[in-house]
């Protein structure tokens, strides 16, 4: 096992925390390539307050933006064109890599998340709310990674359980549906560990 890059269906369906739960779970690496926002550090200070794992378990972005948006936006505010070659995977492994919103933000004009993805050739493990309109927004970002030869590991749900609509994704997207982290309110390290162990079976990530 060489590691997952974790996406969502959209922005805040609770990819850092599933991912920092991954890392920990995985007693492995993350890191986030793009950061745009730095309110509050990032979600590499978040992960590494989640995780249990040690700050040194946390590489460092390649890019920290200041602004809360999308990539190419933010990149070009801050005046900086966003370099493919600067966004190699590192070696540590297993690695978690969190992207930057859904599969198809873009980084600049030519280089969409799921285009990086295609090129990197980890697996991806899709994170989806448990909401009204999940289905669609699924179904979709499966397809577009499908598209660009991206092999989807599987899907994980976030939120209250709705059993049908996570039935249905699973069965129309042919994946494989790796669990359902419930809603912390205040998650902090050991609170996630203990729901990602009680969510999520080791095997399914090996």
């Amino acid at each position: 096992m060489t590691g997952f890059v974790v996406t969502g269906t959209d922005t805040d369906v609770g990819k850092t925390v599933f991912a920092a739960g991954l890392a920990g779970f995985l007693d492995g690496w993350y890191w986030k390539p793009v950061q745009a926002g730095l309110e509050g550090g990032g979600d590499a200070d978040r992960v590494a307050d989640l995780s249990g794992l040690g700050r040194g378990r946390i590489l460092p972005e390649a890019y920290r933006l200041t602004t809360p948006c999308s990539p190419h936006r933010a990149a070009e505010i801050d005046g900086i064109a966003i370099d493919p070659a600067t966004l190699a995977l590192p070696a540590q492994r297993p690695l978690v890599v969190e992207g930057a919103g859904g599969v198809l933000v873009p980084l600049r004009d030519d280089l969409l998340m799921a285009d990086l993805f295609a090129r990197w050739g980890l697996p991806a493990i899709v994170v989806a709310r448990t909401v009204l309109g999940t289905i669609n927004h699924s179904l979709l970002t499966i397809a577009a990674l499908r598209a660009r030869g991206v092999t989807v590991h599987g899907i994980a749900f976030a939120g209250e359980t709705v059993e049908d609509s996570e039935a249905t994704i699973c069965r129309i997207g042919q994946v494989k549906r790796l669990g359902r982290l419930p809603w912390l309110p205040e998650p902090d390290a050991r609170s996630l560990a203990q729901a990602f162990a009680g969510s999520f079976r080791r095997e399914d990530f090996l």
